[in-house]
């Protein structure tokens, strides 16, 4: 396959304080906190702490915090929006702040949960925050009213100016801030029914666009510190290999380098007064590793494991009803198929990194984290204090998709350099090389799909059977479910608000071969959704065409009790006029997915030529989310989640060879060029009643929409993924 394309793929230690402001660190996104009342506040006493999510200051700046991480996805603006619409403030003197884990901790998890992954920011925290700006207006209010001697209730808010109704009276929040934050906060708020929003559900401008603009954004791999010393470290290559022997003294006196160390049992650093230096230096010093019985293993050798699941009696059943093999046995024809997906890359733009502060007393750490709860334990763990002696301070992440999630591995690294240097701040940067070569990769799974067709072609029993990595089982145990790992069947579900079928099958049978090699599986944004839609969509195309039917028509028949997954998918056929011929040498394709609590659907319009060159012209998507918090950021999402998708399903695939990743930067892992990606029309329809994900569910749409296009363009069939590796030529 060819994809048309014209670009070629020591020290006293420093107080905080100090620290900070010498970094010039207090800027839009990355403020330190105010901490608990009973401690010493950061900021003066004429900006008082209304609650804990906000602040308003006397020039009528309101604070808000988000303890959820921004990453380019817009959780920050978005839940701003919610705390602000029940806020009733002005939304032009909005500004956020990242409250701390440590502060998070001390005051008994005030903000919640820090994690931000599985599209879980706005709808695992919409209702909190909501109430604690719905609290806050009370808080004002209730000020002011005290101070005029008026009920309350005779007063009304607009855009951060309270008025009393009868005497025409107003106040600002600013003024009566202070009074409001000694203020017994309300025990029961209402929350505003979505039809009244006036911020919320609006397509608002970014909060976090202009600092990435002008150049002001802070990420950590900028971060700047007084008397700071940089890492670079290298790792064996082959995952549960150690360290055997290195010579210090061979690179020791390069220019800057200032300590030689071993990191835990499996890694070297050199630790310089620049990175470039550190780096330098690490690439030329002898490392003798112990590889281990991993170095046997290959992309071949994991490849057949895989097969011999797919046989395998024993697996974990994860959705069942009737009886498939009496469905197989008696069917008019079974159609079967083998479909599989490689190990994939999170390929951040911003390689792994964490700036450390260790003294036998404390240790602070500044990193990009989409979970600074999880980072907290990480330094401590390594730090060898208790949590409450630690702090870590969250900075935007250049990208995270789940890589800056579960597992803070380069955190640990990070504290324990640091802690060799006590009162040095030490930035530890991984190299791309670094990044690429020991990510937590998408799990590789194969999948074997028997469907039974009766007379008429309807389809009576399907059994699909997954054999591959559990991502829990090496990243969360203790949520398996007797040995059974659930999100291995994401998409694939009975029922539920999270990810279920889109379909009545009267005889089903999902389950999982376990199967797991040493390669570290993680969470890879959309997980095991993208394969799950691969395998059942594509498939559900196969037999649509062994049936001989059209395959919108196939999927309809069996979608009468699914009306949510189903009007996602009349929607794109709709817009994309599956009713009509495409244009001459033009092929569609169309699928549906339910994921993360949402509904989506996709539908390609792609070409290929007589050389295999394949083009993609045209994507439709719908989402219906339930609720639209920022209508704006949902498209950008939406179209975000092709080019992630895409590039996964066009060239993502990380092969293994003596035990190792083959793949090291973007040269032989690349990704979507801006002349090759389709435009994207993005359908947001909203049904109300229940919130959903919009960060990761249309990435999982991308790549059965372009599958079923390509088969009906050339009459072939890709059922192994990445399609660089396919002849697209004609059948």
């Amino acid at each position: 396959m060819s994809l048309e394309s014209k670009a070629s793929p020591k020290a006293a230690r420093p107080s905080r304080r100090t620290l900070l402001a010498g970094a010039g660190l207090f800027t839009l996104g990355f403020h330190i906190p105010f901490p608990a009342r009973a401690a010493t506040l950061d900021a003066a006493p004429t900006a008082p702490e209304v609650n804990a999510w906000v602040v308003v200051k006397p020039d009528e700046t309101v604070v808000i915090r988000i303890a959820r991480s921004e990453m380019g996805q817009g959780t920050l603006t978005g839940l701003a929006q919610l705390v602000a619409e029940e806020l009733d403030c002005d939304w032009a003197r909005v500004t956020t702040e990242y409250p701390s884990p440590g502060q998070n901790l001390a005051r008994k998890r005030v903000w919640g949960d820090y994690s931000t992954g599985g599209s879980r920011g706005v709808r695992d925290s919409h209702e909190y925050v909501r109430r604690g700006g719905a609290a806050a207006r009370t808080m004002l209010v209730a000020a002011a009213a005290k101070g005029w001697g008026v009920p309350a209730a005779e007063c009304r808010v607009e855009r951060g100016v309270i008025t009393h109704g009868s005497s025409g009276r107003s106040i600002t929040y600013g003024a009566v801030a202070a009074e409001a934050a000694r203020i017994e906060p309300p025990k029961d708020v209402v929350l505003k029914d979505p039809k009244d929003w006036t911020i919320a559900g609006k397509p608002l401008k970014r909060l976090d666009t202009l600092p990435k603009l002008d150049g002001s954004q802070v990420y950590g791999i900028d971060l700047k510190l007084p008397g700071l010393l940089n890492a670079a470290i290298r790792d064996c290559p082959v995952t549960g290999g150690s360290v055997r022997s290195f010579d210090a003294a061979a690179v020791s006196g390069m220019p800057g380098v200032r300590r030689v160390l071993q990191v835990g049992d499996s890694a070297v650093a050199v630790v310089a007064d620049t990175f470039w230096r550190a780096k330098t230096a690490l690439d030329a010093l002898p490392v003798a590793w112990d590889e281990g019985p991993n170095a046997t293993v290959s992309s071949e050798t994991i490849a057949a494991t895989l097969r011999e699941g797919l046989d395998a009696e024993q697996a974990f059943v994860g959705n069942k009803a009737g009886d498939v093999a009496g469905a197989l046995k008696g069917a008019a024809k079974v159609v079967e198929a083998v479909y599989g997906v490689p190990f994939q890359n999170h390929a951040t733009m911003e390689p792994m990194n964490a700036t450390a502060l260790w003294t036998p007393e404390r240790c602070e750490v500044w990193t990009p984290t989409q979970n600074g709860e999880a980072a907290l334990a990480a330094t401590a763990d390594a730090a060898g204090l208790p949590a409450t002696s630690c702090e870590v301070y969250k900075i935007h992440l250049g990208g995270g998709f789940g890589r800056r999630g579960a597992t803070h591995d380069w955190v640990r690294q990070a504290v324990l350099i640091a802690r060799e240097m006590p009162g040095t701040p030490v930035k530890l940067i991984w190299t791309r090389e670094e990044d690429m070569t020991h990510g937590r990769y998408h799990p590789v799974t194969q999948c074997r799909m028997r469907a039974a067709l009766d007379g008429d072609g309807n389809l009576t029993g399907l059994h699909m059977r997954i054999s591959g990595q559990s991502i829990l089982a090496s990243v969360a145990p203790q949520r398996m479910v007797e040995g059974r790992d659930p999100v291995t069947f994401q998409g694939l579900n009975p029922g539920g608000p999270e990810a279920a079928i889109g379909y009545t099958i009267p005889n089903i049978l999902v389950d999982h071969a376990m199967r797991n090699p040493h390669i570290l599986p993680g969470f890879w944004r959309g997980v095991n959704l993208n394969p799950n839609a691969i395998y059942l969509e594509c498939f559900m195309d196969e037999l649509a065409h062994a049936a001989g039917q059209d395959p919108l028509a196939f999927r309809l028949k069996l979608m009468d009790n699914h009306p949510k997954h189903r009007a996602v998918l009349q929607a794109v056929a709709e817009r994309i006029g599956w009713a009509s011929k495409p244009p001459e040498g033009v092929y569609r394709g169309i699928c549906q997915t339910m994921g993360f609590g949402s509904y989506v659907a996709g539908a390609a319009e792609v070409s290929v030529s007589d050389r295999g060159e394949l083009k993609i012209h045209r994507i439709v998507a719908a989402t219906d989310p339930g609720h639209a918090v920022n209508p704006q950021q949902i498209d950008a999402q939406v179209a975000g989640s092709f080019v992630y998708g895409l590039s996964a399903a066009l060239y993502g695939a990380c092969t293994v060879k003596d035990g190792r990743i083959e793949q090291t930067n973007f040269d032989s892992y690349p990704v979507m060029r801006m002349d090759a990606m389709p435009a994207v029309e993005a359908i947001l329809m909203p049904s109300g009643g229940f919130w959903g994900g919009v960060g990761e569910p249309t990435i999982a749409v991308a790549a059965p929409a372009v599958l079923n296009a390509i088969f009906a363009a050339t009459g072939k069939r890709v059922r192994q993924l990445p399609l660089k590796d396919t002849d697209l030529r004609r059948a």
